[in-house]
């Protein structure tokens, strides 16, 4: 079996720059690696693409179970889900997992709800690690305006900051039975890699 290695952050905190450069510290070590992110690219993640876009209008429940079903196609799907791939002896790299259901959905639904649809989910796999990009709403929003023509739904200052506040609570609650580590990413790239290979060769 491989390795699943999610990333977490707010919008704009680097998980794409952190992404790639682990893959390519794994692929230099012979590994194989396997980029994944969610929504997917399945008709449910697509349907979410448009509901986070804005273009077509879902309630904050809607949204949750949306997610858990993408979620678990993730995980099942023969071909290309999480425990094929797993299986195959892949590194997987997943950009969001349930963490950010929980913090986004849960900020504006019930937030024990979302946690026992996803937690409890048998067909929804526990990660190796979760690595969560500390980076201050603030210079999350300065990026996403700096790098985007558009915005999705979540993407305002008071809505990150509610955001990264349930994701501490995520994590409390989830910190006796899942591996999350917190990586300050307000510093420059070198050393918040630094920070990432190191929990990997941990693992």
């Amino acid at each position: 079996m491989g390795k699943f290695i999610v990333f977490e952050g707010l919008d704009g905190s680097g998980k794409s720059t952190h992404i790639k450069l682990l893959s390519n510290y794994l692929i230099s070590q012979g590994k194989h690696v396997y980029i994944t992110a969610e929504p997917t690219d399945y008709d449910s993640g697509k349907q979410l693409r448009a509901a986070l876009s804005g273009s077509v209008k879902k309630s904050a429940c809607e949204l949750a179970v949306m997610f858990t079903y993408d979620r678990i196609a993730h995980n099942i799907n023969s071909a290309s889900g999480i425990g094929a791939m797993l299986k195959d002896g892949a590194y997987v790299i997943c950009d969001r997992y349930y963490y950010s259901t929980l913090a986004y959905q849960g900020s504006e639904t019930d937030f024990e709800w979302v946690r026992s649809m996803n937690i409890e989910c048998p067909e929804i796999r526990k990660p190796d690690v979760c690595i969560f990009l500390d980076l201050s709403p603030e210079i999350c929003i300065k990026r996403i305006n700096d790098s985007r023509e558009s915005k999705e739904i979540y993407e305002t200052l008071e809505k990150l900051t509610q955001v990264k506040q349930k994701f501490k609570y995520a994590f409390d609650v989830l910190s006796a039975t899942d591996n999350i580590k917190i990586v300050d990413a307000d510093r420059n790239i070198d050393e918040v890699s630094g920070d990432i290979k190191q929990i990997i060769d941990n693992l």
